[in-house]
């Protein structure tokens, strides 16, 4: 049963749409918390790590103790809900688990109580081309979830971004230590997404009608040009190492025989570098911009 961590907010007058929001403790979650929060929803939020919500605990109308890998966890997480929102998905390996345990069945079980507790729209972030990454763990994972959510019966928005500017400071970290190695030619072009220009698209979506959308970032840039502009922002001489993709491929097939999850990981980062990941612009948030805050930070 699920652990009622605070809440319950009161409301007064009409009664507020509810949203549960599975995947807050991440870094579009938090982002779209606030975007609704704005819009005057109420709001419950599930996480496996309570503590990580301690920043939003002002937004917040209830948070719940949960694992959605643990079916039995879920039980009324739903309940009073009108709209479950899900961003949830791994990367870094934990507790033996699979992008197929995650980003499938945990998705699949937090949509089965959806459906129990009569939720009517589940809206759902997977990846921009969803369809042509099915041959990855990752994709497959992802585009088998959808394909549940299409025939659950529920109204339902799958959205697919082309990239979260917390990727893209992989690559300002990299210039700090005076040299970026990227993938490829580096001349492929990508047009990755701020978080709040992501929640704004996500909350339009959870009251619109659209079922897919495919959302990216106001500016399009080459990750070479990604590349320059992190040096710049940092004041260092840019100094950019290729790797040639047929390298990157060969070494993918021997992490996938040492660790099947890396190895699959690194064959999503190599297949977004190879290729235009370009998806229609929103949002006002730069790059530049961003990796400015990141500079001043440090």
């Amino acid at each position: 049963m699920r652990t009622l961590i605070y809440g319950s907010k009161k409301h007064d007058g009409e009664r507020s749409k509810r949203i549960l929001v599975a995947g807050a403790t991440g870094y579009l979650g938090k982002f779209v918390v606030e975007e609704l929060k704005a819009r005057g929803y109420w709001v419950r939020a599930l996480a496996r790590s309570p503590r990580k919500l301690d920043h939003l605990l002002g937004s917040l109308d209830e948070v719940v103790k949960a694992e959605v890998t643990q079916p039995e966890t879920l039980d009324h997480v739903c309940d009073g809900i009108d709209v479950v929102f899900s961003s949830i998905g791994i990367t870094k390996q934990r507790d033996g688990l699979t992008f197929r345990d995650v980003d499938y069945q945990g998705n699949k079980n937090l949509l089965d109580v959806a459906r129990r507790a009569g939720v009517w729209r589940f809206a759902y972030v997977s990846a921009f081309n969803g369809q042509g990454l099915r041959h990855l763990d990752i994709g497959a994972a992802h585009e088998d979830f959808v394909d549940e959510l299409k025939v659950s019966g529920l109204e339902y928005t799958v959205l697919r971004p082309t990239g979260y500017f917390s990727d893209m400071g992989e690559i300002l970290e990299m210039a700090r230590k005076n040299r970026v190695w990227l993938i490829g030619s580096g001349k492929h072009r990508v047009n990755p997404i701020h978080g709040a220009d992501l929640a704004v698209t996500c909350a339009d979506a959870i009251e619109g009608g659209d079922t897919e959308i495919n959302v990216g970032g106001p500016q399009t840039m080459t990750w070479n040009e990604v590349a320059a502009l992190a040096f710049d922002v940092l004041g260092k001489p840019a100094k950019i190492t290729h790797i040639p993709a047929w390298f990157m491929w060969s070494v993918v097939r021997l992490i996938r025989l040492l660790n099947r999850h890396q190895g699959d990981l690194m064959a999503f980062f190599t297949t977004m570098a190879t290729t235009d990941v370009v998806a229609p612009a929103t949002g006002d948030h730069t790059l530049e911009a961003h990796y400015r805050s990141l500079a001043s930070r440090s």
